[in-house]
């Protein structure tokens, strides 16, 4: 790896597909570049099966991270694997970069592409049984439910990639999904509905875990049939993501109501020397995908090198 230097005409803060691309087209560019993210890839190394990525019939989100890490590493780009805790802006106009482990950097621009993180479920004891039955990554813990009975919560097509995965591990899958039919790309809803593996338990909420040690039951509830128990050796949370906010709150930005930040058509934010790309914004018509978050940090960083180029 490249030394790392404490000042860099660009910081790139996030290591998923915007990052990372990002760093490839900034790099293209001529623009002297550094990442700062928590983990290469994001939630997309998570990714059991990517089936709509060009030039990719098939992959896993882990070999596609990997490839596009090794595209920025090619190019002599460091990465830092780090969390940046803090972005404060000095007197000359430079961003500050503090990170979990105290580390200081400079930027004249800085790209946020910090992505989402997994929403919860939001019930009283759910943090008790995280590791201990609860899981928000079926790529990451399937491998610990083999032929056992698992559930995974959530109808769209991230919980409907993990339940075909769960199936081809566990002796049986319960897919609970709070609406009447389930949603995303119809080659995956038709799996999942034809996998005798998997059923589906439509018009369902969970409202409450049951354990000791770790997690043995879940509590479902019916408007039409009220409660009823299901004991589970695993449970997986799919019901989407949401933006991580702590950057975006100490930076000002403009966000929507969902809480994404708000950018123009080359990926700037409200805040001076600030552009943002992937799952974090609300661009690409609200349409989080790999190839979206990808075209929008080429985006950023084609208007970023301007930037810099006019500074």
């Amino acid at each position: 790896m490249p030394n790392i230097k404490n000042r860099y005409p660009l910081i790139i803060i996030g290591a998923g597909p915007a990052g990372l691309s990002a760093s490839i087209y900034a790099s293209r560019y001529r623009v002297d570049n550094f990442i700062i993210g928590e983990a290469i890839g994001g939630l997309a190394f998570e990714a059991h099966k990517i089936c709509n990525f060009p030039t990719e019939t098939e992959i896993s989100g882990r070999e596609l991270m990997t490839k596009m890490r090794q595209h920025v590493e090619s190019l002599g780009r460091p990465i830092l694997i780090d969390k940046v805790v803090d972005v404060k802006k000095t007197k000359d106009g430079q961003f500050k970069i503090t990170t979990q482990d105290g580390k200081e950097f400079f930027a004249d621009a800085i790209l946020l592409a910090t992505g989402t993180e997994h929403r919860k479920l939001n019930l009283p004891n759910e943090d008790k049984f995280i590791g201990k039955g609860l899981s928000y990554c079926a790529t990451c813990d399937a491998m610990f439910y083999p032929d056992k009975t698992v559930a995974i919560i959530g109808g769209s097509d991230s919980a409907n990639t993990a339940s075909l995965y769960l199936a081809e591990i566990a002796a049986k899958v319960y897919q609970i999904y709070r609406k009447s039919k389930l949603r995303g790309e119809t080659l995956w809803v038709d799996q999942v509905t034809g996998n005798k593996k998997i059923e589906v338990i439509y018009n369902t909420r969970v409202i409450n875990l049951k354990g000791k040690e770790k997690l043995e039951k879940i509590i479902l509830d019916n408007p039409y049939q009220g409660e009823k128990e299901i004991a589970v050796d695993g449970l997986f949370i799919e019901i989407g993501t949401v933006p991580q906010k702590a950057l975006i709150k100490e930076l000002s930005l403009e966000i929507n109501k969902a809480g994404y930040i708000r950018v123009s058509s080359d990926q700037t934010t409200s805040g001076e020397g600030i552009w943002a790309a992937g799952d974090i914004t609300a661009a690409s018509n609200n349409f989080h995908q790999i190839i979206t978050a990808c075209s929008e940090g080429a985006i950023a960083a084609e208007s970023i090198s301007k930037f810099l180029q006019q500074k």
